[in-house]
């Protein structure tokens, strides 16, 4: 109920926070009487995000290189704290918004749609077992929440201690993996990382780590194949004791992707990414950049690791969106 909630907030959002991007956007005029765009755009938040967001802003900067944009990662809370504060124009929200947040005026604009999963080091003694059964839902959150699966032998034969890692900060990744084992971020048990690289890195030190990570931080997007020393730890959706051959798509990037396009992979963990303005912007750069972000960014969306949103949905903002 709550997604949908943002979904339509979203569309009347856009319907008077972009259209009326095109000339009025502008501060002056070239040689040749056409319109320049300038301004500042500050954003931060998601790590999720970020990798995407220096993209878009690399390509949005190729057609307006008098746009000045700061982009910074330190988490979506980070993010939703600055832009709630006036500190940043946009903030980069990897989880549903509160509606503590909604009543403090976040805007959140759904760009794209990604997911976390559970990752372990690839030379975990037991780790042809644990690719091959898998881990349900229970299970997690008995590992990383109750706290009564403590070792690697409680599932299959072998393995030693569960070193268990999480996030530090305030994180959308933490925030929505906590949502799938049924809790909050706070409830977590573990060693406490500091953003997705670091958490990656964490577990890929430690053959007995588990922890989570967003998908552009576990797959090579060159190879098409997991990060050396990391990999994804299946979820065994129907808790039947193995992975079966639908539940069986983590060995790629590309099957990863499209597992989360066709919602074969559950929700929570997978969930959409947000820009999030606070109120109706009457910055033109930031206008612009939005609805570039929709239409011209979208083209990027795939080969940057994320999954397009939902064909209908996104086609709706774009109807509205178009500028008249």
């Amino acid at each position: 109920m709550r997604r949908n909630h943002v979904h339509s907030l979203s569309l009347v959002i856009f319907t008077t926070f972009l259209l009326g991007c095109g000339n009025n956007t502008t501060q002056s005029v070239d040689a040749n009487g056409d319109p320049v765009l300038k301004g500042t755009i500050n954003i931060s938040g998601a790590f999720a995000l970020y990798p995407l967001a220096a993209l878009w802003v690399e390509n949005f900067n190729k057609e307006y290189p008098e746009v000045r944009i700061n982009l910074s990662a330190g988490g979506a809370g980070k993010g939703m704290t600055d832009v709630l504060s006036g500190l940043v124009d946009l903030g980069m929200i990897s989880r549903d918004i509160a509606q503590a947040e909604f009543d403090q005026g976040a805007y959140p604009i759904p760009v794209v749609m990604d997911a976390v999963f559970p990752t372990i080091n690839t030379n975990n003694p037991a780790f042809a077992q644990l690719m091959q059964r898998g881990i349900t839902q229970d299970e997690f959150k008995k590992i990383f929440v109750d706290g009564s699966i403590t070792r690697w032998d409680q599932l299959v034969g072998g393995g030693g201690a569960i070193k268990v890692f999480t996030r530090s900060d305030a994180s959308g990744a933490a925030d929505v993996w906590a949502a799938f084992v049924g809790a909050k971020q706070e409830d977590l048990l573990g060693i406490g990382i500091f953003g997705d690289p670091g958490l990656a890195d964490a577990v890929r030190k430690e053959p007995g780590g588990i922890g989570f990570n967003n998908t552009v931080y576990l797959y090579d997007l060159k190879t098409d194949k997991p990060y050396p020393g990391i990999a994804v730890l299946p979820i065994d959706l129907n808790a039947n004791g193995t992975i079966d051959t639908e539940e069986n798509f983590y060995q790629s990037y590309r099957e990863v992707q499209t597992a989360v396009a066709e919602s074969k992979y559950p929700s929570p963990p997978s969930r959409e990414l947000y820009f999030v303005s606070k109120g109706q912007s009457d910055n033109p750069a930031v206008k612009a950049f939005l609805y570039w972000v929709l239409t011209k960014g979208q083209e990027q969306v795939l080969g940057a690791g994320y999954v397009p949103l939902e064909p209908t949905k996104f086609q709706q903002q774009l109807d509205l969106l178009s500028p008249q």
